[in-house]
C-alpha cells in the first residue's frame, strides 16, 4: 500500500516540475510581450507627435498662403506684373507644400495606427500568459500541499488548474480566445 502511495507522489513530483517549467516560460513570455507593447506604444506616440508637428507646419503654410492671397487681392490691379507673378508662384509653392504635408500626415497616421494595433495584440498575448502564470503557480502550490498532506483530492484540483493554465499558455501563443 505504501508503495502505491509513493508511485502517485512520483507522478505528482514530475508534474509539479512540468508546471514550474510552464510557469517559468509563461513569465518570460509575459515580460517579452509587455516590453513589446510598451515599445509599440512609444513608437506610436512618436508617430502621433510627428503627425502633430506636420499638422502645425502645414497650418503655418496655410496661414501664410491665405495672407498672400489676401495681399494679392488688395494689390491685384496696381502692382507690376512681375510682383503679381511672384505672389502667384509663392502661393502655388505653399499649395504644393500643403498637399505634400497632407500626404505625409496620412502615411504617418497609418503607421501610428499600425503600431497601436501591434501594441494591442502584444497586450492580448501578455494577458493570456499572465493568466497562465497565475494558474500554473496555483497548481504548483496545490501540488505542494497535496504532497505534504498526501491528499490525492488536492492534487486532482492542482491538475485541473494546471490543465487550464496550460490552455492559457497555448492561448498566449495563438490567441484562440
Amino acid at each position: 500500500m505504501e508503495e502505491h502511495k509513493d508511485r502517485w507522489l512520483n507522478y505528482l513530483a514530475t508534474i509539479t516540475v512540468l508546471l514550474a517549467l510552464g510557469a517559468t516560460l509563461s513569465t518570460l513570455r509575459v515580460g517579452s510581450y509587455s516590453n513589446r507593447s510598451i515599445l509599440r506604444q512609444t513608437q506610436a506616440s512618436n508617430q502621433w507627435a510627428y503627425f502633430q508637428a506636420k499638422s502645425i507646419k502645414g497650418y503655418l503654410y496655410e496661414l501664410q498662403k491665405e495672407k498672400l492671397e489676401m495681399d494679392l487681392k488688395q494689390i491685384g490691379v496696381t502692382a507690376p506684373q512681375d510682383v503679381l507673378r511672384d505672389y502667384e508662384k509663392k502661393i502655388e509653392s505653399y499649395a504644393k507644400k500643403l498637399k505634400t504635408y497632407e500626404e505625409e500626415k496620412a502615411a504617418i497616421q497609418q503607421e501610428a495606427r499600425s503600431l497601436e494595433g501591434q501594441r494591442d495584440i502584444a497586450v492580448l498575448h501578455s494577458q493570456a500568459f499572465g493568466v497562465a502564470v497565475i494558474l500554473l503557480q496555483l497548481a504548483i502550490l496545490l501540488s505542494s500541499i497535496a504532497a505534504l498532506m498526501k491528499k490525492k483530492m488536492v492534487w486532482r484540483l492542482a491538475l485541473i488548474l494546471g490543465a487550464v493554465g496550460a490552455v492559457y499558455f497555448a492561448n498566449g501563443f495563438y490567441l484562440f480566445f
